[in-house]
């Protein structure tokens, strides 16, 4: 499972993703879509830890990735 909570990365002024929150279920298909620019490839990049947020939590599986990088690239 993994469930985003308030995710937000900020370039500055710039507001690439604010504020997502999300829950993706086990065995679950989901795909971002969108325009240009709209965040889809800045919250893949958070949720797979090449990108750590701004600020938000990031949960796979229950276990906090902001907190555990190392575990993050095993389950990942």
């Amino acid at each position: 499972m993994i469930q985003l909570k308030n995710l937000k990365k900020s370039y500055g002024d710039h507001h690439a993703v604010n504020g997502l929150n999300l829950d993706i279920k086990a065995n679950q298909i989901f795909g971002f879509l969108g325009p240009n620019g709209a965040g889809k490839t800045t919250s893949i990049k958070m949720i797979t830890g090449i990108m750590p947020p701004t600020s938000g939590e990031i949960f796979i599986n229950g276990i906090n990735i902001n907190e555990n990088h190392i575990l993050c690239k095993q389950i990942t």
